[in-house]
């Protein structure tokens, strides 16, 4: 979890006192489903070890008392240069040997570095932001095989060799497995409502800039 605070002098109204922006998961929050949309208004928080970790992780940010303009942005997999999700994946891809994890039909919430720091910059920046923002790409509907088609076609190689289920498990831990198999449709309804204009939407741009 990442946090940022912003102060004012005391002096000031008690409503502008302060602004408080924090990170977490969208991807452990929300229930895996292949079906389910989730936007910011939506239940999660409580199915799971890393579900619970995120709601205590946001317990942990908040400030008590309405001094304080608290926003949560709840992350999607962060796509940017020198290393996070798209550093682990490189080699493989660019061996040829990249493809979908497990099934593939599990949808990818996914967003661009630069945007998830616009988000909170903006959250800090925009009064009248409050509450939980999905810091996810507008392209809500990316499954995994999709994802791993356009990164394999960014490199400019085939992407048809998928990661099975059981090797994921083994490697990363049953518990931590989950969070790669099984994905949600994450919406960033209110991100949006909120005035933020995001510069890579689309993934085909996301994945072009981030391999430059």
């Amino acid at each position: 979890m990442s946090s940022l605070r912003r102060g004012c002098p005391a002096a000031m109204p008690p409503s502008i006192w302060r602004e408080r922006t924090s990170s977490t998961l969208s991807a452990a929050y929300y229930q895996p489903s292949l079906t389910a949309e989730y936007d910011e208004d939506s239940p999660g928080g409580d199915f799971d070890f890393f579900s619970n970790l995120v709601t205590k992780w946001e317990a942990a940010a908040r400030l008590p008392g309405d001094s304080t303009r608290q926003v949560v942005v709840r992350s999607g997999v962060v796509l940017g240069r020198g290393g996070g999700a798209i550093g682990h994946m490189l080699l493989p891809f660019r061996l040829g040997l990249g493809g979908p994890i497990g099934s593939g039909h599990q949808f990818f919430p996914w967003i661009h570095v630069r945007d998830l720091a616009g988000i909170l910059a903006h959250a800090l920046e925009a009064s009248h932001v409050q509450g939980v923002l999905n810091g996810v790409s507008p392209a809500s509907s990316t499954t995994n095989a999709e994802f791993a088609r356009a990164l394999g076609a960014a490199l400019g190689r085939p992407a048809l060799i998928p990661l099975p289920s059981t090797v994921v498990q083994a490697v990363f831990g049953r518990e931590r497995a989950v969070m790669l198999l099984e994905g949600q449709k994450v919406v960033p309804r209110r991100t949006l409502a909120a005035g933020y204009q995001y510069s890579f939407p689309e993934l085909a741009a996301a994945l072009k800039e981030v391999i430059a």
